[in-house]
């Protein structure tokens, strides 16, 4: 084993914290529950592939970036401005974390709304534009004064967006690429309301398919065509409208089979990006957030199991407080507080699979004797029966 581990460590040194963190919480687990008398070979083999994969996880996680820094629009740098914009920021924080309009109200962030210094890393500013207060909030403390209060949050990888974001204005009509100066008002919302938002190259095959029809249509077939090669979890379609000085925009989402839409509102084109974001984030987060009294412990058991996807898989489990129960070859068991619904809504994510009910249990593998002829080790401890089953 410790031949094994060096010959990790390169690799481990280019990784993540995290991400070592997970690969070496899943050796222990995985160790602790096969036979110590495995062919060393095929361990060897097993955390060689691991470690490479672990690379590819770390360059194609799909993670929001800066979740816990806010920018809030200051007109100028008095202490009053700046105060004020921090309450803002923490508002724009709580919002971010939870999807609840609400939450920043909640009773129990009484005294950080008092004193939001107690959460809060560093502050500086932006020249913009527009000139913006920087807030930095370390993570850990944020989390537990919003557990404290009671509110459940929204983890940081979520699901990948792919816009299609129309514009129709007096200078004509133009669909929004990646690269475009029209981009840096819509990424710039996403960051605010913290979505994973992505955008089509917007070529000329793209902006055949991306028209005011197709686009406020509720059949999304065209766009999930254009769409296939941005490999994203869900479609934003946007159709805005600038009429006498403000811009007006309908706009339809698609998670699964599930769509969601609404129409907003703006002064200006970033006014209406952030008033869609906005909506976004409030309809995908009870999804994904498990509201105190209505999350239950579950046991889940996922099939195909390696160190890739244990450290995916950790990153998804995070807001439900997934503890891994036990591994038998490639099966690893978790016990998470969240409803099935919301589960399943986060699994899918990682395009896991639910396993059918009617479905066998895989059978635990047989005890083998000692090459010694020694009396074989004992069998594992069972890990507690799944309620939730899925696989890779």
């Amino acid at each position: 084993m410790v031949m094994i581990v060096e010959t990790c460590t390169g690799w481990v040194n280019v990784l993540p914290g995290a991400v070592v963190t997970a690969m070496l919480n899943f050796l222990h687990t995985a160790c602790s529950s096969r036979y110590v008398r495995e062919s060393s070979m095929r361990l060897f083999k097993f955390l060689s592939v691991g470690c490479l994969s672990l690379i590819s996880l770390a360059s194609h996680a799909e993670t929001v970036n800066g979740l816990y820094q806010v920018l809030e629009p200051v007109s100028n740098q008095t202490p009053d401005e700046r105060n004020q914009a921090t309450l803002r920021a923490l508002d724009t924080l709580v919002l971010r974390l939870t999807g609840d309009a609400k939450a920043a109200q909640n009773p129990g962030l009484a005294a950080i709304r008092k004193d939001p210094q107690q959460i809060i890393l560093q502050y500086g500013y932006d020249a913009g534009p527009p000139e913006s207060l920087k807030v930095d909030f370390d993570p850990a403390s944020t989390d537990r004064a919003l557990r404290s209060a009671g509110l459940s949050l929204w983890g940081a990888n979520r699901p990948s967006i792919l816009g299609w974001w129309l514009n129709d204005s007096a200078e004509g009509s133009s669909l929004v690429g990646d690269g475009q100066a029209s981009a840096v008002p819509l990424r710039r919302a996403a960051q605010h309301r913290g979505l994973a938002l992505r955008l089509p190259l917007a070529d000329l095959s793209e902006q055949i398919v991306a028209t005011a029809p197709n686009l406020e249509g509720s059949d999304p077939a065209p766009l999930r065509d254009a769409s296939e090669r941005y490999a994203a979890d869900a479609l934003l379609a946007v159709h805005a409208k600038e009429e006498g000085g403000q811009w007006r925009g309908t706009w339809r989402l698609w998670l699964g089979d599930q769509r969601e839409q609404g129409t907003v509102q703006g002064a200006d084109a970033a006014a209406l990006a952030d008033a869609v974001m906005l909506a976004v984030n409030q309809r995908l987060a009870p999804r994904f957030v498990a509201k105190p009294g209505v999350a239950t412990e579950q046991v889940l058991q996922v099939q195909g199991m390696n160190l890739e996807r244990y450290a995916a898989l950790g990153r998804l489990l995070e807001p439900f407080a997934g503890q891994l129960q036990g591994v038998d070859g490639d099966q690893a068991v978790y016990r998470v507080n969240g409803s099935a619904e919301q589960l399943k809504a986060q699994l899918a994510l990682a395009k896991l699979q639910e396993i059918p009910a009617g479905e066998p249990v895989a059978p635990a593998p047989a005890v083998q004797p000692a090459a010694d002829g020694s009396a074989p080790m004992a069998a594992p401890v069972p890990a507690p029966a799944a309620s939730l089953r899925f696989r890779w």
